[in-house]
């Protein structure tokens, strides 16, 4: 008999546990209606065509991309960034070269083309909108990180 006492006591405790935890008020990513009921798709939001290369947060972050990609061919018989981004084009089109790491394979040889786990620019690469965000963002600048005192608005000097 303890035994099953026991048991319905922890099924009881993780209950108003679970329900605890679900009634806790967490961001909502989708909008005030609820996730059930279909509506229509928003705006989509101006892409920030300025072409200003925007500083990186932290080393090795793949740098955005400052214009629009409406249209881009980007699949196994086309990839469009690279008629401006290759080596080869860079003079012509005054757009950076791509790293020379993605001419690397996983060890780190140097290949005679773009490596293929490369080829896909818009895994690590992303256009920029207007779009305000969804949750508030508290990312600290790895600058403001490390150096506190030429940072004074830093989250490490509160």
């Amino acid at each position: 008999m303890r035994p099953r006492l026991l048991m319905g006591a922890m099924v009881g405790a993780t209950l108003i546990a679970g329900g605890t935890l679900l009634a806790q008020d967490a961001p909502r990513l989708r909008g005030p209606e609820p996730f059930t009921r279909e509506q229509p798709a928003p705006a989509m939001q101006r892409p920030v065509t300025n072409d200003l290369r925007v500083r990186r947060n932290y080393p090795d972050q793949p740098p955005v991309i400052p214009h629009a990609i409406e249209g881009y061919a980007l699949d196994l018989n086309a990839n469009k960034c690279m008629s401006c981004h290759a080596r080869r084009f860079t003079e012509q089109s005054q757009a950076p070269m791509i790293s020379v790491t993605h001419y690397q394979d996983r060890e780190g040889n140097t290949l005679g083309g773009l490596a293929p786990r490369r080829y896909a620019c818009l895994a690590c690469h992303v256009p920029q909108t207007e779009a305000r965000p969804l949750v508030e963002n508290r990312f600290t600048d790895m600058d403001a990180l490390t150096e506190p005192e030429r940072h004074p608005g830093s989250r490490s000097n509160r």
